[in-house]
């Protein structure tokens, strides 16, 4: 059979990413509206301080999430052709590592309980642990459908896990559960997506397939450089809850934990889709330099052209917005809020030129860049989380800043991209964001005593400036974003 031109290939590559990155950020559109509405019905009906007590849990599940897949799936979808071999070994590491990390967090939350002086842990750790071996379950299921460009099925099974969750914590707290149906919330969250990924793969840890300790020591190298860099991600970012839960109160900390997980609901759903799809398909054509390098730039500048107007656009009718649908309980939660959304300005190029450095670069060198970034963090939060919490939000804030610039100058090194044109790629999106921003406070200022209508105006006026200001100024962007969209209605539909 004759070899297909690579302009045909890379084509075909273009369009499974574009329809990959449509299905998977509908469902993260979906399932961040789905959660927002179980958000606002569950953060009315409990205190703050239960938020508090499942944020100190959900850091040390974090931890041993990462922990459990150790790198190796990543390696799994980086390797060219991964033997059934390899599929089992992983697998089996999986779960006898998610089992011996189950035992030992449930043995110590009676250590964790005194330390925060928060007694309940001791009675709900044994069941939001559980969390932790469940989701090795599906780990090797999920590599699969993301190696084979199954998006819309894998958006299915989150939006539906989602679906039942979210039902469940708010029929709980309605009954007056109160920390349970959070704790419900995700343990269930996670038993619906595995019993799922289950029921629909073909997949099957079969004895025949052998188990292989070489297997795995020929995979660990990057796989370990990667759980080192994650390992490190998932403690920093776990590192004010932790502190704050044990410096200020656990009402605080809620505040804190939720301003973070309202700002992650667009930046997270966004990212995990943009990186899911592109991480495979930078992989496809990491030896073509010039292809690679046009396509880190294009998805950088379409990931910034999207995030940027929403990350300022919530920063900037937080008080309003809070006041409409979460009421004056919540309310301390709004300086935090509207400083954490500047993060997200940086978070997701910081993230697509991790995605690059990833393909791109050796283990090692990943390794020392975080090093080197959360040696900064460390010093941010000695200096910040003894003076106050929304000192911690703006440090928060300044290391985003610092991330995406270290990641972006990696990137940059390992691509041909040069670091002129990618700076031209974003510096007039920034600017028409910025105007944005400025138009929406100017609203927000405004004489309106209703703040149901003044939100609405706010709303309005975001999206008609934004949208005016691309068309003025004929942003690429903004040509680029809406072929991809009417190329997605015009496809015929069909399984990716």
């Amino acid at each position: 059979m004759p070899a297909r031109p690579i302009d045909a290939v890379a084509g075909e590559l273009k369009e499974r990413v574009a329809r990959g990155v449509a299905w998977s950020i509908g469902e993260k559109v979906g399932t961040m509206l789905l959660q927002m509405g179980v958000s606002i019905v569950v953060l009315r009906l409990l205190m703050p301080g239960d938020f508090g007590v499942v944020a100190i849990l959900t850091a040390f599940a974090a931890f041993a999430v990462v922990v459990v897949d150790s790198g190796f799936s990543q390696t799994l979808i980086r390797k060219a052709e991964p033997s059934a071999e390899d599929y089992r070994s992983v697998f089996l590491f999986n779960i006898g590592v998610s089992a011996v990390l189950y035992v030992l967090l449930t043995a110590l939350s009676p250590v964790v309980a005194r330390y925060y002086d928060m007694p309940v842990i001791t009675q709900i750790a044994p069941v939001f642990f559980l969390l932790v071996p469940v989701n090795a379950l599906c780990v090797i299921q999920h590599t699969i459908f993301t190696r084979r460009f199954r998006f819309a099925l894998l958006s299915k099974v989150t939006f539906t896990a989602s679906l039942v969750s979210g039902v469940a914590a708010v029929l709980l707290a309605l009954a007056g559960c109160g920390v349970w149906s959070l704790v419900a919330q995700r343990v269930l969250q996670m038993a619906v997506r595995a019993l799922l990924l289950w029921w629909l793969s073909d997949w099957r840890p079969r004895r025949s397939a052998g188990w292989s300790f070489a297997a795995l020591r020929e995979m660990a190298p990057f796989s370990f450089s990667l759980l080192a860099t994650d390992l490190i991600s998932a403690v920093y970012n776990k590192i004010p809850q932790l502190f704050i839960g044990r410096l200020y109160s656990a009402q605080t900390l809620g505040f804190f934990d939720q301003a973070l997980k309202l700002k992650d609901l667009p930046v997270s759903s966004t990212m995990t889709a943009v990186q899911g799809v592109t991480y495979p398909a930078f992989s496809r054509i990491a030896g073509d330099g010039r292809k690679f390098a046009e396509s880190f730039r294009q998805v950088t500048m379409i990931v910034a052209y999207a995030m940027f107007p929403v990350m300022l656009g919530l920063s900037a009718v937080a008080r309003d917005m809070f006041a409409v649908l979460l009421g004056d309980k919540w309310m301390p939660t709004v300086p935090y809020f509207e400083a954490v959304c500047l993060a997200g300005l940086f978070y997701p190029v910081a993230m697509v030129a991790y995605n690059v450095m990833k393909v791109r670069c050796g283990g090692s060198l990943i390794v020392r860049l975080e090093v080197s970034k959360k040696i900064v963090l460390t010093a941010i939060f000695a200096l910040t989380i003894p003076r106050s919490v929304q000192a911690v939000v703006w440090g928060l804030v300044v290391f985003a800043a610092c991330e995406m610039v270290v990641n972006v100058w990696a990137a940059l090194r390992v691509s041909a991209l040069p670091a002129r044109r990618f700076v031209r790629t974003l510096f007039p999106i920034a600017c028409v964001a910025g105007a944005m921003y400025a138009a929406v406070r100017g609203v927000a200022g405004a004489p309106v005593a209703n703040p149901w209508l003044r939100l609405l105006l706010e709303v309005v006026c975001g999206a008609v400036v934004y949208l005016l200001l691309s068309l003025l100024f004929r942003l690429e962007a903004f040509r680029e974003l809406r072929d991809i969209v009417r190329k997605q209605f015009a496809a015929p539909p069909h399984e990716i």
